[in-house]
């Protein structure tokens, strides 16, 4: 009997033991969120697949769904700024999305190895039930994958998998210095005037590409898109994600049934810095309707040139919003020619609302996107280096929309003419892009 007492005390001690060592991992896990933890799984092969390993469908489209329907892959990147890992940009639903594997295909011996990936939300999900994520993968070591897979399994037939080709695998120098990234052209969007100045004036400033991730916009607005993609300034991403989740065109969540906000406008934010990571020295993120606009330098190269001696070590340079309405506009530029094409004409729009007392201006920025790790619409959320928010006498973002302080008189608005420093070569160039797409 007392034989069989100690056998049921060690029992129960080996118990404690085991759930004390379960709770310390937990705890461990909860401590350190940035880290990944990660078993590598090696797939065995048989002969019958020797030389055919890296199978399975190619993604075609810019969002593709895994079958649990509550993942959506974007595109995966490498990066190896901190350790030798694959990021995917995707989106998921913040509760049930508890565990992702990635499939790496290593070349030339087509060796798969399945580990398992750490599930990074961004913070900045507003309430709604899907948000942006970061599914981080240490890549095995001696294998440099070309494509990878995504599963909620690390067992499984490779064959059946969608595989997502890695990009910046490969460093090159920047083909450009300045892409503007335009996070979602959405609401069958047919601003086409103001949309061709935006994009003139983006050129006039230093841009060499546009990034747009579309939704949808009117049948005259194809024609315009069409004309800056042959042209070679634009980059069109489909981006149907109304075809995956319900949109909310609102920027918080108001308890309505849907799934994201403003049609994943931060998913896009994120993949249009890690698309041109390898490609441009800076990235400009804002809308189709704002302008950023030097007061002090001519354009974007000497104010950055500036920016960056006054402020060594930093990577993001956030510029304060400023409304300029719409309803309030000047004869002046008052172009009888595109009169006929629909959408603002933002030289008229040269009164802008004075500061609200107590009410902080919302920012847009540009990123050295070498230095981001995450963002959202109005800062970063984790990066490398420095922030530094920029004077508004170096530098404003012009947004020209429907005004936020409906009831202000127009003597009680701001004069501001920088717009007009450029006119004789907006005009110029607008005229020629209308002659060549509309007019």
């Amino acid at each position: 009997m007392i034989h069989s007492g100690k056998k049921h005390i060690y029992a129960a001690v080996a118990c404690i033991l085991i759930f004390a060592s379960i709770l310390i991992c937990y705890w461990k896990d909860l401590q350190l969120p940035n880290t990944i933890t990660t078993k590598i799984f090696p797939q065995k092969s048989t002969a019958s697949l020797a030389g055919h390993l890296c199978r399975g469908k190619i993604a075609q489209n810019a969002i593709t769904p895994l079958k649990d329907n509550k993942t959506f892959i974007i595109s995966p990147y490498f990066d190896d700024r901190e350790s030798k890992v694959t990021r995917v940009i995707g989106i998921v639903h913040h509760e049930d999305v508890k565990q992702l594997y990635c499939w790496f295909c290593c070349q030339p011996n087509g060796k798969i190895y399945v580990s398992n990936a750490k599930i990074d939300v961004h913070s900045d999900r507003f309430g709604f039930p899907y948000g942006a994520a970061d599914i981080v993968c240490l890549e095995p070591e001696n294998c440099d994958p070309t494509h990878v897979s995504i599963h909620p399994f690390a067992h499984g037939n490779i064959d059946q998998l969608t595989r997502f080709e890695i990009k910046n695998r490969k460093a090159e120098p920047f083909s450009v210095d300045f892409t503007v990234c335009i996070s979602a052209m959405f609401g069958n969007y047919n601003n086409v005037l103001q949309f061709i100045q935006s994009l003139e004036m983006y050129k006039i400033l230093g841009a060499q590409k546009v990034v747009i991730y579309k939704n949808n916009c009117s049948h005259l607005m194809e024609k315009v898109l069409k004309f800056y993609i042959e042209e070679g300034t634009v980059e069109i991403i489909p981006w149907p994600i109304n075809s995956h989740l319900k949109i909310s065109s609102r920027w918080h969540f108001m308890q309505d049934g849907t799934h994201i906000g403003y049609y994943g406008q931060i998913t896009a934010l994120n993949d249009c810095i890690y698309r041109n990571m390898q490609r441009s020295k800076f990235v400009v993120l804002n809308d189709a309707d704002e302008i950023l606009l030097p007061l002090k330098h001519p354009n974007w190269k000497t104010m950055m040139s500036s920016l960056q001696e006054q402020n060594p070590g930093t990577g993001i340079f956030l510029f304060e919003n400023h409304i300029f309405p719409e309803t309030i506009s000047t004869h002046t530029f008052n172009i009888s020619s595109w009169n006929t094409v629909p959408g603002v004409n933002i030289l008229q729009h040269v009164h802008r609302e004075p500061d609200r007392k107590d009410v902080i201006n919302p920012r847009k920025m540009i990123v050295d996107p070498q230095k981001v790790i995450q963002t959202s619409v109005h800062s970063v959320l984790r990066a490398y280096g420095d922030s530094v928010n920029v004077p508004m006498d170096v530098a404003l973002i012009y947004h020209c929309r429907k005004p936020l302080q409906r009831d202000l008189p127009r003597e009680s608005l701001v004069r501001d003419t920088t717009l007009w420093r450029y006119n004789s070569s907006l005009i110029m160039n607008v005229k020629k892009v209308l002659s060549q797409t509309i007019l």
